[in-house]
């Protein structure tokens, strides 16, 4: 399933477009055949607030580095004054949500079948999440720290959202104070290349 994500990414996106409905519904069932509940995948309220306050350290760093980055390239602070870049937040807020589920409640869940050691799991979660980043070396790097935490703390409080909104703040302030052509717009496989031409 990883091989046919990173395959939509670099090969498929542009030709099957909606080849994802399919690669989801994969998903689904293997969810479904395993016995996966909505809590265990951490989709309801349960664990909330656990998880909520395990991450907010990392928000805090997360808005702290978004501090100084702002004071430092004043000029990238315009770019939050459109409102068109915080309309785009709820949009980005649900892609994260999607990446949160994918990540943690479908892949996350399948390396506990076969990782026992939590912290190596947590290693390799942030492996994958970095892997569908590439070539993006600001991103790879945002993911691959982003994603070792978030899987620590989803092994012990098993929920999404709060992890998806700080993820959503983080990704948002990166892309927003990034100037363009050192984050690429955010873009990852082929398009990262081609940014430019947009």
């Amino acid at each position: 399933m990883y091989a046919a994500v990173l395959l939509y990414i670099w090969r498929w996106q542009e030709t099957y477009t909606f080849l994802w409905f399919p690669l989801l519904a994969a998903v689904l069932l293997s969810q479904w055949f395993y016995g996966d509940t909505l809590e265990g995948m951490g989709l309801t309220g349960r664990e909330f607030k656990p998880c909520a306050r395990a991450s907010f350290p990392l928000f805090a760093v997360v808005i702290g580095g978004a501090a100084v980055c702002a004071a430092w390239v004043h000029e990238s602070t315009s770019r939050l004054g459109s409102p068109l870049v915080w309309l785009s937040f709820g949009g980005y807020l649900l892609w994260c949500s999607f990446q949160q589920f994918l990540t943690q409640s479908y892949f996350h869940r399948r390396l506990m079948r076969v990782i026992e050691s939590p912290h190596l799991r947590s290693l390799a979660v942030a492996m994958l999440f970095a892997g569908v980043h590439i070539p993006n070396p600001i991103l790879m790097a945002a993911t691959f720290f982003g994603g070792f935490i978030f899987a620590e703390i989803f092994f012990r409080r098993p929920n999404i959202w709060p992890l998806a909104f700080v993820q959503a703040v983080a990704g948002f302030l990166i892309g927003a104070l990034s100037p363009p052509a050192l984050i690429h717009s955010m873009r990852v496989g082929p398009g990262y290349f081609f940014f430019h031409l947009h």
